[in-house]
């Protein structure tokens, strides 16, 4: 069973749709049809959703590269007292990509981890393969989608038809490649030997902690935000999301060897999911690791 996890990471999602898009150049085919199971958290809530429906990734890139600076508007500068963005113009985007369908409606098995903050625990929305409830399965798409997207501080929470509020899946799954096997060892009954896992994240950043003369450490240096523009920088976010990638990764590693494959880079530099500004240097990053990982992906696809 081929499974295609994706990280989360804002913007930086461009990373790992430049890569989807130069596999899908290379096959002559939508890369859904390449595996069997497609899973995603927050920013690759959106591209495992687009892939599911069997969406060109050339098109998803462009949504990327002309809806970004729209979706990122503030309505706040700082966040203190309300979210920084509104979830206004990325609900219409996800309504007007996946429409009126519901989970239950998609065919290809999709995985979207969430978190359920009215009951405080992590959740997974499931398309139908045999073991959601009727009301888990009526959840639009769009919805199942924005409620992994939520991150917290800078989007509000989604109210999921008014029984419970939810937020970015990437506070437990940011890489959802545990989620996958455990789905495949639980409700698809197969062995670890049967499970082939490609990975993409979203960049590792540089996110810099140096030491400092002032030991008083408190919001300014965990959410920095700069004069005078007041943009706050998400530095303990990104840091958690980052950690919480690598370390799945090295569990998969060890648990699924050279079933597992991680395409990742590392970014010589902060890149905040929020900056659009980094689209065209993700981008070519994207297409760079490709390259330089194109007979692994090969021998990946090719494995029965």
């Amino acid at each position: 069973m081929k499974l295609l996890c994706i990280d989360g990471g804002g913007i930086r999602g461009v990373f790992p749709i430049a890569i989807l898009l130069a596999i899908e150049e290379e096959y002559g085919k939508p890369v859904g049809q390449l595996f069997d199971v497609i899973s995603g958290t927050s920013t690759g809530a959106i591209i495992a959703a687009s892939v599911a429906l069997n969406t060109s990734m050339q098109e998803l890139m462009e949504k990327y590269e002309n809806y970004g600076e729209k979706i990122f508007v503030k309505k706040s500068k700082v966040g203190f007292f309300k979210s920084v963005y509104s979830d206004r113009y990325l609900r219409r985007l996800l309504k007007h990509a996946f429409k009126d369908l519901s989970l239950g409606e998609i065919k290809k098995p999709l995985l979207i981890p969430a978190v359920d903050i009215t009951h405080g625990k992590p959740y997974v929305h499931r398309t139908d393969f045999g073991y959601s409830s009727e009301s888990e399965l009526s959840i639009k798409l769009w919805d199942a989608v924005l409620s992994s997207c939520s991150a917290p501080i800078y989007f509000p929470p989604n109210n999921v038809n008014n029984q419970y509020l939810s937020i970015d899946g990437g506070l437990w799954a940011n890489n959802p490649s545990l989620v996958c096997v455990t789905e495949a060892l639980h409700h698809f009954k197969i062995s670890l030997d049967e499970i082939h896992i490609l990975s993409i994240g979203t960049g590792q950043q540089n996110i810099d902690f140096t030491i400092q003369e002032d030991k008083h450490w408190g919001i300014r240096q965990w959410l920095p935000f700069h004069f005078p523009s007041m943009k706050v920088t998400p530095k303990l976010l990104d840091l958690a999301m980052d950690l919480s990638s690598e370390s799945v990764s090295y569990h998969c590693r060890l648990l699924l060897r050279d079933h597992y494959l991680r395409l990742n880079t590392e970014l010589s530099e902060e890149v905040p999911f929020d900056d659009f500004s980094y689209t065209a240097k993700l981008k070519e990053l994207g297409k760079q690791v490709f390259e330089q990982n194109k007979e692994q992906i090969t021998a990946f696809l090719s494995e029965s």
